[in-house]
């Protein structure tokens, strides 16, 4: 059995998939087995495009219900940091690496899941069991924190703001 990584959401986005994956379950599977069934009727299956069409189109959305159930299932919804200029799963988080003070990076501590369905925001998001993530968890602006790069290297970051992230 292949053990599930924890998906870190905020309680919208929790809820937003839940609503999704209610959505189809309720509304999507009878709307596509409807569409089965009357291209079933109309005859001979092999050259049926609308048949062909509406099987494709099961297929997908029991793929997206099947990743929505595994993302739920394994989901921990953040919690917002006791104190606002600490590292939680839930932040914006904004580094500068040691050594390159104008080097840079913001990105959400948490899962890209977090960001909601309906977001255009391009931002880098790191899973708090990543190297960078595991490492600025927990800190506070001003921190100072070291990991171990996927090379060996040992890179260091200051935290130099925390903000709450509005998804």
């Amino acid at each position: 059995m292949v053990e599930q990584e924890t998906v870190w959401l905020t309680r919208d986005a929790y809820d937003q998939l839940s609503a999704e994956l209610d959505h189809l379950k309720t509304v999507g599977r009878p709307r596509v087995s409807a569409k089965i069934a009357a291209a079933r009727e109309e005859g001979d299956l092999s050259e049926n495009g609308g048949y062909h069409a509406a099987r494709e189109e099961q297929g997908q959305m029991e793929g997206r219900i099947a990743q929505l159930e595994v993302m739920l299932r394994t989901a921990k919804v953040g919690e917002a940091p006791p104190n606002p200029d600490t590292v939680g799963v839930g932040t914006l988080v904004t580094v500068a690496y040691f050594g390159d003070e104008d080097d840079t990076e913001e990105f959400l501590l948490g899962s890209r899941e977090m960001l909601g369905l309906d977001t255009d925001i391009d931002t880098h998001v790191f899973s708090p069991q990543s190297p960078l993530g595991s490492a600025v968890l927990g800190a506070a602006k001003g921190d100072t924190v070291g990991f171990t790069a996927p090379s060996g290297k040992t890179i260091e970051v200051t935290v130099l703001d925390v903000a709450s992230f509005k998804g």
